[in-house]
């Protein structure tokens, strides 16, 4: 054989195989974790991403990358971790590793950071003038205030997660009052001033979903409610009952004459009713509400004082989210009119033989968050800061 020849198949076959394994290599899902940052160390991006995740409110310290690795470090920086302070979730999203695992093949091909992170972190335009808010704050040298802008960016992070393939989300910010509806992207569709949860009767941090709306509903009172503020009351008067529509049922749901019951002799031990308010005017839930799954009967809902969102006070309710705007709210998160849009003042002049609960199905759950943003933007971009209204951050800044 011709030693020529020998020596060009030798080279031709290694550059075959040089080729084949760069294109194994270019295979996002046959590279594994340790080769992504073996790559990311020898094009420089490894230091850069783990600086870019201290710019944007991940920590100043490598405790995190080092002790959870680069594919959960990446995780952090797309879909965050759980809020402070939320005492229920009903469920938890799992990441999209498929974003996660492109990001982390993109750094390892030399991708700038930035573009890389991209397709991985929120879309939402709050979230980047967050961003922005924080890298000013920290180069200014007000680590308490960014802090507390970190905390926000973590909760837009979350639920980024925990929206995985919504059209659209409603967030409550009990610090300030207020809610959101955005879509899918973070734009924002829908805002008014709400009234939530006075300190002694704290709206709950909640990660969770809209389910339906009511129209015209009962309002089941709470146990709490019932004895606590309405006992003595009743004991004074038990007129006070059929003054403010309210019903004394049974445990099998049965109307229960409230002249024939001992009122002294009621006790949280001793409590074998529920209280109904009925539906009209005078219900404390208004003329709609919209359900959403916790264990605390937390509702958002219309309400029968309508004169508060003005304020800068609102700071009022037992727990439940009061709306400025219910009907504006039930239409958006059905994504289609299920109420005329002066639903409210039509229902003040509905007869109230014609005032009958009904239920509206939503077509899709909407995910659905009360939480507590110690800061957030406006339109504008304009950074605003929150009152720790219940005390919650004491010692964690």
């Amino acid at each position: 054989m011709n030693p020529r020849i020998s020596l060009l198949s030798f080279f031709t076959a290694f550059s075959l195989m040089l080729v084949l394994n760069s294109c194994q290599k270019k295979d996002p899902f046959s590279v594994t974790e340790a080769e992504m940052v073996t790559d990311m160390k020898e094009n420089q991006n490894y230091q850069k991403i783990i600086a870019y995740g201290q710019s944007i409110g991940l920590g100043r310290d490598s405790t995190l990358y080092r002790e959870r690795g680069m594919l959960n470090f990446l995780e952090e920086i797309g879909y965050g971790h759980k809020p402070a302070h939320i005492r229920h979730f009903e469920k938890v999203l799992p990441a999209d590793t498929t974003r996660i695992h492109m990001a982390g093949w993109e750094l390892a091909q030399g991708r700038d950071i930035e573009k890389a992170m991209e397709n991985l972190e929120p879309p939402y335009e709050a979230y980047k003038v967050l961003k922005k808010h924080y890298k000013r704050l920290v180069d200014a040298n007000q680590p308490d205030s960014a802090a507390m802008v970190a905390e926000s960016l973590n909760a837009y992070r979350w639920m980024h997660r925990q929206s995985r393939g919504s059209e659209r989300m409603v967030l409550v910010n009990i610090n300030g009052a207020y809610l959101k509806g955005l879509d899918s992207l973070g734009n924002e569709e829908l805002y008014m001033n709400v009234i939530v949860g006075k300190a002694n009767t704290k709206t709950p941090g909640l990660d969770t979903y809209a389910t339906n709306v009511i129209t015209f509903p009962y309002w089941n009172i709470p146990t709490s409610i019932a004895l606590g503020e309405m006992l003595p009351r009743i004991r004074e008067n038990v007129y006070y009952l059929e003054r403010n529509g309210i019903e004394v049922l049974d445990r099998k749901g049965q109307i229960v004459d409230p002249t024939t019951i001992d009122w002294e002799d009621i006790s949280e031990d001793n409590f074998p009713y529920r209280f109904r308010q009925d539906t009209g005017e005078g219900n404390s839930l208004g003329f709609m509400k919209v359900n959403i799954q916790n264990p605390y009967a937390i509702y958002l809902h219309d309400t029968d004082v309508r004169t508060l969102f003005g304020t800068d006070q609102r700071w009022r309710s037992h727990g439940c989210v009061r709306l400025e705007n219910p009907a504006e709210l039930a239409n958006y998160i059905a994504g289609e009119k299920i109420v005329e849009d002066n639903f409210i003042e039509d229902a003040l002049a509905t007869p109230e033989t014609d005032r009958k609960p009904k239920t509206h199905p939503l077509k899709n759950k909407v995910p659905t968050f009360l939480y507590f943003l110690p800061a957030d933007v406006d339109k504008a971009g304009n950074l605003i800061y929150y009152k720790d209204v219940y005390d919650l951050r004491k010692g964690t800044v």
